[in-house]
C-alpha cells in the first residue's frame, strides 16, 4: 500500500520536531521488506515560500485546497508560533474532515492547541505541551477529562504529542502507517532515545 503524507508547511513551523519523521519516511531505509518509502507532499496557505523556525526555506508543492487526501493517507501537523492566529483556519477545516473520515492526523506542539481552538480534542484522550497553557489559550477547549499526561498519544487515527517529543511523536506515527516491523520501531527508538550502540545492531538485524 503507497500512502502519501501531506505536510503542512508555514512561517515559524518548528521544523525539529518532525526531522526525525521525515527522514525516515522519505529514505524508507528500515522499512518492512518490500515497502516503498513514503511519498511527502508539503501543503502551504499559499504557493508561496515559507520560512520555518530553523530557517529553512520550503516552497509548498500544493495548497490546502488543492489537497486529495484519502483514507490510506496521512496529515502531519507540526508546532509554531502562530496556531491560534485564524491563518490557520483552513487546514484545521482539513484536519476536521480527516478525523471525521477517520484519516490520519498527527499534531505536535503548538498544532494540538490548533485543534484545541477548532474543538477537536474535546471528546478523545489527547496530550499537549501543558493543560493549564491549553486552557488559557484555547477558550473553545472544553476536553480536560481527557488530556493525557503523556509525552504522544493516539486515539484511533488521532495522534498528538509534546513539542518536547518529536521521538515519540515519530513512533506513533510510524506504528500507525504500520511501515516498520515491531522490533526494528522498538530498536530504532531506543538507539535514539538512549544513544546506545547495542541497539544500532539490534536495529541492523531487524531488518534482515
Amino acid at each position: 500500500m503507497n500512502n502519501t503524507v501531506y505536510l503542512y508547511v508555514f512561517d515559524t513551523m518548528a521544523d525539529w520536531e518532525i526531522g526525525y519523521l521525515t527522514a525516515e519516511l522519505n529514505s524508507g531505509r528500515y522499512y518492512k521488506k518490500g515497502l516503498a518509502s513514503t511519498g511527502i507532499v508539503t501543503v502551504g496557505m499559499d504557493k508561496t515560500l515559507v520560512t520555518t523556525m530553523g530557517g529553512l526555506r520550503i516552497m509548498p508543492d500544493i495548497t490546502v485546497d488543492e489537497c486529495s487526501i484519502t483514507s490510506t493517507d496521512a496529515l502531519i501537523l507540526p508546532g509554531g508560533n502562530t496556531w491560534t492566529e485564524a491563518i490557520h483556519e483552513p487546514i484545521l477545516g482539513l484536519a476536521r474532515r480527516c478525523i471525521q473520515e477517520d484519516i490520519l492526523v498527527a499534531a505536535i506542539c503548538g498544532a494540538t492547541m490548533g485543534l484545541a481552538q477548532a474543538g477537536l480534542l474535546n471528546s478523545r484522550p489527547h496530550t499537549s505541551n501543558d493543560l493549564e497553557y491549553l486552557r488559557m489559550i484555547c477558550p473553545a477547549y472544553t476536553g480536560e477529562e481527557f488530556y493525557q499526561m503523556q509525552s504522544a498519544v493516539s486515539d484511533g487515527k488521532l495522534i498528538t504529542a509534546s513539542g518536547i517529543a518529536p521521538l515519540e511523536f515519530t513512533v506513533h506515527v510510524l506504528k500507525a502507517l504500520d511501515v516498520f516491523g515491531s522490533e526494528t520501531l522498538k530498536a530504532w527508538y531506543s538507539l535514539y532515545k538512549t544513544q546506545e550502540a547495542k541497539y544500532f545492531y539490534e536495529l541492523m538485524s531487524s531488518i534482515q
